[in-house]
């Protein structure tokens, strides 16, 4: 069966889209097939960039490794089993359609709750949830007290993972590796990354998921995004010599991707 990735965060602008086209390309491009599903039906983000891959390569006579994507196949509510869902079934049709031809199969969850992405967090094997560097978005994970280090309980997005684990649990499924990443880091407020970084800790050990590192705030993917490309196609463009950040945005895709430590992956670039 398919190893199940699913990026799931549900406040915008954390880079989901970033973290999950790098990881799936990274994947493709280590010999492994991956499959894509976007989510979020009204943006698409994930899609179009998928698309514009496409069509860039098109445009310019180039292959390069490529995820298989696929949109969610339309389903008639009359074919829909009495008491079920349409979009359980829209999502489980989606996943069997990929499953064959996939070694893993990564979901891109919306940046807000929906049925879909509820339904895909007890799917995932792995669920990558990237955080940006604030205790804005801290508040997705947990609520905290006035000082910025007291833990008061969990948020309502760590509350739905509890559950998505629970229903793995009682179907005999393996637990979800839940893995939170930092992403979007700047360079200054040093004051304030200590304390995310004790905050993400304390949390980590309190509710159960592991931290791994993310991408720093860099130009770069913003320029990559209109030719659906990723920090591994510059060379294949002809760009031999990586600028310094270049080579400093291709490491941090090398640790993230070690430290999700994906079953069957030898991360070799």
């Amino acid at each position: 069966m398919a190893h199940i990735i699913v990026v799931g965060n549900e406040k915008g602008g954390a880079g989901k889209s970033t973290v999950s086209m790098h990881v799936a390309t990274a994947l493709v491009r280590m010999g492994h097939t991956v499959g894509i599903l976007d989510l979020d039906l009204r943006q698409k983000t994930m899609g179009r960039y998928i698309h514009n891959r496409r069509t860039y390569l098109a445009e310019q006579g180039m292959s390069l490794p490529t995820p298989s994507y696929a949109d969610l196949p339309d389903v008639a509510a009359a074919d829909v089993p009495q008491g079920e869902n349409i979009y359980d079934h829209r999502l489980s049709a989606a996943v069997a359609g990929l499953e064959p031809d996939s070694d893993f199969i990564l979901i891109d969850c919306p940046g807000s709750h929906t049925r879909l992405s509820q339904v895909a967090h007890s799917l995932a094997d792995t669920l990558i949830t990237p955080l940006n560097d604030s205790f804005i978005d801290f508040d997705l994970l947990a609520h905290v007290d006035t000082d910025g280090e007291t833990i008061k309980g969990p948020s309502v997005y760590s509350e739905m993972v509890w559950n998505a684990r629970q229903l793995r649990a009682q179907a005999g499924l393996d637990p979800i590796d839940w893995v939170v990443v930092r992403n979007r880091l700047g360079a200054q407020n040093m004051v304030n990354k200590k304390k995310m970084q004790k905050a993400i800790e304390k949390l980590a050990r309190r509710i159960g998921f592991r931290t791994a590192p993310g991408f720093n705030e860099r130009v770069i993917f913003r320029e990559l995004f209109p030719r659906g490309l990723t920090l591994l196609d510059l060379r294949d463009l002809g760009v031999e010599k990586l600028n310094i950040s270049n080579v400093a945005a291709r490491q941090e895709l090398r640790e993230l991707m070690k430290a999700l430590n994906l079953p069957g992956v030898n991360v070799d670039f």
